[in-house]
């Protein structure tokens, strides 16, 4: 069961081999932080982070690196308007993503590099680029010479003089931007500083860096020359992606990364989700509305991670109902688990927030549905084809669920039920659909037995006078705390969930 992964360089499905065996070094090109997070953004993390989880369960020791880009017009321009300064600004929105991206279950990198905090590594690699030929000052302005690297657009799989034939009419010749270069395709290294802006002082004047060189010098500093896997959105490979190629491999005269990995983007009604566009909804604002974030994350998985996904209200209903069933499955052990007779502190595991469970092996050794979940998993990370497992196993506990609630027995082995529930909550925790143990616990709990007994008889009234509005809600209303009611002609029955 060789892993597999599709290389956006050679555009063709690779077995993966790293630099280093058993180790993997990864790099995600992370969020510019002038605002909060939207749903592209969540799909991107999630996307990497269970990428992440994968590669440690599967064996590898990762080290995994996201930067956050803290200096930028658009950081700036809300600065101004705020009458506030650009460090403010990245401060208060680096702190909202860390509060989203928790409610999510993502789990932390190990390091956040910022532009602002690599200035050195920067004024370094372009002193080593203008060494080589590559880097020419303009008037406190520093470019990169596109032309001279021969590879340039092997990433995008763009050739200069196929978008050269379109250009002309989009380039303003008065631009004073434009006047500097060289080349209309000569990109910016060093940018001058303008009055009033943040600035660093620099062999070629007091100025801040261009977007490209920052990851290209926070990637040598944090991972060195080549890493395994450089990720990030479709919408990076060109030109930001392609900028970086060119702006390391000449120095290093080394692949700046083996695999180039790109997510799809979130689309509503087929458009990119964009700020821009302003058809955007920020993390925040879905997961405020009630919406549970673990369906946020089955959403996202529903989905081949470079396809695109579109948003709707439908998709996140239907990865709502989805996650109440693996989360019912979930829940199996606690629930059952003493009836059966299971020790759940021997040889099991802690569940930690954030960290992968770990089993007693025994529980994976030979095991169909690990078995089938990396196979399939294996084949460029498709994760919509794992979560069918976990559906099947979360299926399978419900069903015996029902038959200890109506019978007070199971047709399977007290063994092998252990068995699969701890498949399934070792699986689901690999794609980071974890349940909070004692919010679940105290929804299960909230209600008596007389006090539950005595909504369904006010239920029972209610559907006697034909009000049918009041009954629908109450049966709602013990759904929601974990009671699910079963009507026949022999009267109601009920169980927890």
């Amino acid at each position: 069961m060789t892993l597999t992964l599709y290389n956006t360089l050679t555009r063709r499905q690779e077995p993966f081999e790293t630099v280093e065996s058993g180790k993997v070094k990864m790099y995600y090109c992370g969020v510019t932080v002038y605002d909060y997070c939207h749903l592209g953004h969540a799909r991107a993390c999630i996307v990497w982070d269970v990428i992440r989880r994968y590669l440690q369960f599967i064996g590898y020791e990762v080290r995994y690196i996201q930067n956050f880009t803290d200096i930028d017009d658009k950081i700036l321009n809300r600065a101004c308007v705020e009458h506030s300064s650009m460090e403010a600004v990245a401060d208060r929105f680096i702190q909202a993503y860390f509060e989203d991206m928790a409610r999510l279950g993502i789990k932390e990198a190990d390091e956040y590099p910022r532009a602002t905090h690599t200035i050195n590594g920067i004024l370094r690699l372009i002193h080593e680029l203008e060494n080589k030929g590559f880097a020419y000052p303009a008037d406190g302005d520093v470019y990169y010479p596109v032309r001279q690297f021969a590879e340039y657009g092997k990433l995008s799989g763009r050739k200069l003089e196929d978008m050269q034939a379109g250009k002309s009419d989009r380039v303003n010749v008065d631009d004073p931007e434009y006047q500097k270069k060289k080349d209309p395709f000569d990109f910016v290294l060093w940018k001058a500083a303008k009055p009033g802006e943040p600035a660093w002082e620099s062999p070629w004047g007091a100025g801040r860096p261009g977007w490209h060189i920052e990851c290209s010098a926070m990637v040598r500093d944090r991972l060195g020359d080549t890493i395994d896997i450089h990720a990030g959105g479709t919408d990076l490979i060109f030109p930001h992606h392609e900028n970086e190629i060119a702006q390391s491999e000449v120095v290093t005269g080394k692949p700046l990364a083996r695999y180039w990995l790109h997510n799809g983007m979130v689309t509503v009604d087929g458009e990119k989700m964009s700020k821009s566009l302003g058809n955007f909804i920020t993390i925040r604002e879905l997961l405020d509305r009630g919406v549970d974030p673990m369906a946020v994350r089955l959403f996202v998985l529903t989905a081949q991670y470079r396809t695109p996904i579109d948003f709707s209200d439908e998709a996140i209903a239907a990865a709502t109902n989805g996650w109440h069933t693996i989360k019912e499955g979930l829940l199996f052990g606690y629930q059952y688990g003493k009836k059966l007779g299971w020790d759940l502190e021997t040889g099991y595991w802690g569940l930690e927030t954030g960290n992968i469970p770990i089993p007693n092996t025994q529980y994976l050794v030979a095991n169909p549905y690990v078995d089938r979940f990396q196979e399939t998993v294996n084949n460029d990370f498709n994760f919509p084809g794992g979560l069918t497992v976990l559906f099947e196993l979360a299926k399978e506990l419900r069903r015996e669920r029902n038959i200890i609630v109506h019978e007070g027995k199971t047709e399977t082995s007290p063994d092998e039920l252990k068995r699969q529930w701890q498949t399934l909550v070792t699986l689901a925790g690999v794609l980071g659909l974890e349940i909070e143990i004692e919010a679940e616990t105290h929804k299960i709990n909230s209600l008596s037995d007389t006090e539950i007994e005595a909504k369904i008889q006010q239920r029972q009234e209610a559907r006697i006078t034909k009000n049918f509005a009041e009954s629908d809600r109450i049966r709602d209303q013990l759904q929601a705390e974990g009671i699910t009611l079963i009507d026949s002609r022999d009267g109601t029955r009920w169980h927890r969930n």
